[in-house]
């Protein structure tokens, strides 16, 4: 009877041959396994640090970005700067002996700000910088010249809804954090026309200013009369709150030639190390490539899709090739919702099951504390203990929680994510406005970043074992 077992288990073992050991098999390893295989990559992951931090890849994510930025400069979605983006990162890719590079199409949305000013009338002239929000409607070929009525909250309009109508609504938020004061920008249009107001001009989302408007993008509503909508810098805001407050008159003259086209071609940009081993097994990887139409996009969201790219660089030059493939992804038209990922999303979902994590880096790329991670208690475990690997650098946290619109729709069904953590303490000085340039980025803390994003993709794309859902 024994020997008709051994036959059987004999007959079994090609079904498995070549196959990782996933979520559902039935002898997976002990946690203690899964340490000491991570405490394996002890010598690649030193390996992957000197050569990002000290060896010849030393800058070398910073000089691309600020050869790329300075070339091609901003990148809005459906602009010729963005068509530019994709043909530089495409030829990039293949120079750099990446495997599979190609486009995948997409359409996405092209809107242009066109010509704008503001100026305030009374109680006195003055120029009022503005940066109008994606998707505004403009204003009449004339302007509109209308009294301003400053609010600081949502409630207060609401209250006030009576002297709002047929004026212009200035919302003097406080700045709380990005999460939550973003809602005015993204919706303080639609509430100053439900109040009948013809225009809403909104203090920047930014926690620091020097007369410095932010722009980003806005939503209407189908219900809803669309009016013309800017942002304005924090100190003008504050200034019309302080005039509104002693019962001063403002008079605003406002003037935006924004349109709206058709929705333009464009790509998604793909390049691959691919596994050795299970090849169909995804790690993706990315950062977005497009970015606002002012400064150069140099923050964001270049230097995510930059130290991205260079993780795939980094495990070429080291002669490394992982179990899984490693794919890089830099994502189109993020900035008007994460349109390119939403169609990616669309177009791989069939494969899930195969995409082990997907990462993403798109809150700079400043000095780096850890990930935020998205997963179970066990994936986290795992992630915890790939962290331990950074010690040399001291970037070893995980955080609840990995940020990034372009990967949310892969993490909401299940596929665990991370995304870059470091010092924001800055960011939203620069984020969406002229200041988001080159000399914003520290090319020592970028090559900090690259070796973090390296460390981590290359380990999970080469341990035997998925991380479990």
């Amino acid at each position: 009877m024994k020997y008709v077992f051994l036959i059987l288990f004999m007959n079994l073992l090609p079904q498995y041959a070549g196959k990782s050991l996933r979520r559902d098999d039935r002898y997976p390893k002990t946690f203690e396994d899964i340490k000491n295989e991570i405490a394996g990559y002890t010598d690649i992951a030193k390996a992957i640090i000197d050569l990002a931090v000290h060896g010849k890849a030393q800058n070398r994510s910073y000089e691309r970005l600020a050869v790329f930025a300075d070339t091609i400069g901003p990148r809005l979605s459906g602009s010729k700067n963005l068509d530019a983006a994709i043909k530089y990162m495409f030829s990039a890719l293949q120079e750099d002996g990446l495997e599979n590079v190609h486009l995948e199409p997409v359409k996405v949305p092209h809107w242009e700000r066109g010509e704008e000013f503001a100026m305030m009338l009374e109680p006195r002239n003055h120029s009022i910088a503005i940066l109008g929000l994606g998707s505004s409607v403009a204003t009449p070929p004339e302007g509109i010249t209308a009294e301003a009525i400053v609010v600081a909250s949502f409630d207060e309009l609401h209250k006030r809804a009576q002297e709002a109508k047929g004026k212009i609504v200035v919302y003097n938020e406080p700045f709380i954090s990005y999460g939550e004061t973003v809602r005015y920008r993204s919706q303080g249009a639609v509430e100053a026309a439900k109040a009948g107001a013809v225009a809403s001009l909104i203090r920047s989302i930014a926690s620091f200013s020097i007369h410095s408007p932010h722009t980003g993008w806005q939503d209407y509503q189908p219900d809803v009369p669309q009016i013309p909508t800017a942002c304005i810098s924090v100190e003008d805001a504050e200034m019309m709150s302080r005039m509104s407050f002693r019962g001063t008159k403002i008079v605003v003259h406002l003037k935006m030639g924004a349109k709206t086209y058709p929705d333009s071609p464009s790509f998604n940009t793909v390049a691959e190390i691919v596994g050795s081993k299970y090849p169909e097994q995804i790690v993706l990887v990315s950062g977005h490539l497009d970015s606002w139409d002012v400064g150069q996009g140099a923050m964001d969201d270049g230097g995510g899709a930059f130290i991205s790219w260079e993780a795939l660089s980094l495990i070429k030059d080291l002669g490394l090739r992982p179990k899984r493939t490693l794919r890089l992804v830099l994502w189109t038209a993020e900035e008007q919702g994460g349109i390119g990922a939403k169609q990616y999303y669309q177009l791989h979902k069939e494969n899930i099951s195969n995409f082990d994590i997907v990462m993403e880096s798109d809150e700079g790329t400043f000095q780096p504390s850890g990930l935020g991670f998205t997963g179970n208690a066990k994936a986290r475990d795992i992630m915890k203990e790939i962290m331990t690997l950074l010690q040399p650098i001291n970037v070893t946290d995980v955080y609840d929680n990995a940020d990034g619109t372009d990967i949310d729709y892969w993490m909401r069904d299940g596929v665990p994510g991370a995304s870059l953590r470091d010092d924001l303490s800055k960011y939203f000085w620069f984020h969406h406005s002229q200041g988001d340039t080159m000399t914003v980025q520290d090319p020592n803390q970028m090559n900090l970043c690259a070796a973090v994003w390296t460390v981590v993709s290359y380990v999970i794309a080469d341990m035997e074992e998925m991380l479990p859902r």
